[in-house]
């Protein structure tokens, strides 16, 4: 697992802005304590490609301040906290709130910018400043087009070239490392750091070393709204690997503990120089699929990595950065999941729309955090309008018996009839009561006994409960009856106090029944009574 964690840690580092030494560091500890407090037997936690582009986004205020440091790591605490606390007060089921279609669109554009912001160092081009836009990046690059260096460009190419060979080859080929080796051979043999190709240069000790964060709580409070983004998506990715891989292990997983253990990861690896972490795909598939059992798999898999590093580091200095720079490029391309969008494209336009416009608004927005708070937001939206419509259907007895229907929609209803079964469903609630307001008016003079069927009713509130009782006052101002049949328990104690069954009239109500339409059985024998009673008072 090292030789692919190895360039992987240093590359996401580079996309973090920050020096290759730190991913390494994150990867040592993040493995360790997330293994050890998590609740997935198989997750291996680490720097990953969409946390690092928020931390780089999230520090950018910060690039070039003699505290860069210092805030990046107090960044990685906060991450922690707020991680530790989602899990403490059981924020698990909080997750689903981010919708897939968000981490698509937003991993995709993710990807883009990553690459766009590594377009400069795969072509040895220069930039000046201390941090620039990848958009910005990209119009610089176009400017400076002609001074491209062929030598950098090429040792990127080829290590992009090696990977995608790797992979064709075989999946379980370290194409990174190999790509990356194959240039510092080519560097060291024909001294290409002489020809104007930039190096890693010297890396400290792959051992983290202690240092304590200097702790202001006004500085806190700078850094929270960078942090709950990357805290949030480092949960999101942490869960759903887990799941993933959970779903064909057979473990049951304690959502709240993952989020305990990430955040426990986070804010304890800030005191080693960490930058945040979360659930990296790669690793935890190979760490599952050699065969680990246990979390001692990840916790090993972290001690190894740590000394494998102690003899890897002398050498590291001579990787030339065009090389990561093709790693990185082929991670994001990886990013872009295209079976992925279109499987959100074709099966959902509301999530269609949520995946392009989270995509537009990371590839577009200065700040990464707004574009996931607005997928998170049109989500909801779009979840909001699509069920502020209420499914209403009208039920025909067949001849066979009272307890067989043909379901059809209220619109098959031309003329008036004697009986009609109206079945209401799914959640009643404020932002759907006008439609079903509008609904029940336009059937409120087809019968003279409704029968409101209720039982595939889950939930009701107020403002929907006013909208029925409109409905059964105006029926019955106009000579009609009405009766309620498949009221569940909970439900029937609703209408009780909203004083809907007194209006009713508690000998026309039937509640719920384990055997299917029991009770519209007995609500349409009672209809018949009524209808029957109705007729003989008019001959009468």
């Amino acid at each position: 697992m090292a030789v692919i964690a190895i360039p992987q840690s240093m590359a996401y580092a580079i996309i973090a802005g920050v020096d290759p030494v730190y991913g390494l560091y994150t990867a040592i500890v993040s493995t360790i304590l997330s293994s050890l407090f998590g609740s997935s037997e198989h997750l291996i936690a680490g720097p990953t490609n969409a946390i690092s582009l928020l931390v780089a986004s999230g520090m950018k205020g910060y690039v070039g301040a003699d505290n860069f440091y210092e805030m990046l790591f107090l960044t990685t605490f906060v991450v922690g906290v707020i991680q530790i606390l989602f899990g403490l007060i059981r924020l698990g089921k909080a997750i689903h709130y981010v919708s897939h279609a968000v981490i698509v669109g937003f991993t995709a554009g993710a990807g883009v910018l990553i690459a766009l912001g590594q377009l400069n160092g795969l072509l040895g081009i220069t930039l000046e400043g201390d941090y620039m836009s990848p958009v910005a990046k990209v119009f610089s690059v176009i400017q400076k087009f002609g001074q491209i260096n062929p030598y950098a460009f090429g040792l990127g190419a080829l290590t992009i070239a090696v990977i995608v060979l790797c992979r064709k080859l075989n999946k379980n080929l370290p194409g990174a490392l190999f790509g990356i080796l194959i240039s510092i051979i080519l560097v060291a043999v024909f001294s290409l750091d002489q020809y104007s190709v930039k190096l890693v240069g010297e890396i400290p000790s792959a051992i983290p070393p202690f240092k304590m964060l200097s702790f202001n709580l006004g500085l806190v409070k700078e850094l929270f709204s960078g942090a709950l983004p990357i805290a949030i998506i480092g949960l999101v990715e942490a869960i759903s690997i887990s799941k993933s891989i959970a779903s064909t292990s057979g473990q049951k997983l304690d959502v709240n503990q993952e989020f305990i253990g990430q955040g426990i990861a986070n804010a304890v690896s800030a005191f080693f120089q960490c930058f945040p972490g979360s659930g990296s795909f790669t690793r935890s598939a190979i760490n599952y699929f050699s065969g680990a059992k246990t979390r001692m798999a990840g916790i090993a898999s972290g001690i190894i990595f740590a000394v494998v590093l102690l003899f890897f580091t002398p050498y590291a200095k001579y990787i030339p950065k065009a090389s990561l720079a093709g790693v990185i490029m082929v991670i994001a391309f990886g990013m872009v999941n295209r079976r992925e969008m279109k499987k959100v494209g074709r099966t959902s336009r509301s999530d269609a729309i949520v995946m392009w416009i989270t995509f537009g608004a990371t590839v577009l927005m200065p700040d990464l955090d707004w574009a996931i708070y607005m997928g998170i937001a049109i989500s909801i939206v779009l979840y909001l309008k699509d069920t502020n419509t209420v499914p209403i259907k009208v039920l025909i007895p067949v001849e066979e018996g009272a307890n067989h229907f043909y379901e059809r929609e209220i619109s098959y209803i031309k003329e008036k009839v004697q009986i009609l079964i109206v079945q209401l469903e799914g959640n009643l609630y404020f932002g759907s009561s006008n439609d079903l307001e509008s609904k029940l008016n336009s059937i409120k003079d087809k019968a003279k006994v409704f029968i409101l069927r209720m039982k595939p009713v889950s939930m009701i509130d107020v403002t929907a409960l006013d909208a029925i009782k409109a409905f059964v006052r105006q029926v019955k101002k106009s000579g009609g009856s009405i009766v309620i049949c498949g009221l569940r328990t909970g439900l029937n104690k609703v209408l009780i106090h909203s004083g809907l069954l007194e209006e009713v009239g508690m000998e026309n109500i039937f509640l719920s029944e384990d055997e299917i339409f029991a009770s519209s059985a007995k609500a349409l024998k009672r209809a018949g009574e009524i209808a029957a009673q109705a007729g003989r008072d008019l001959l009468d």
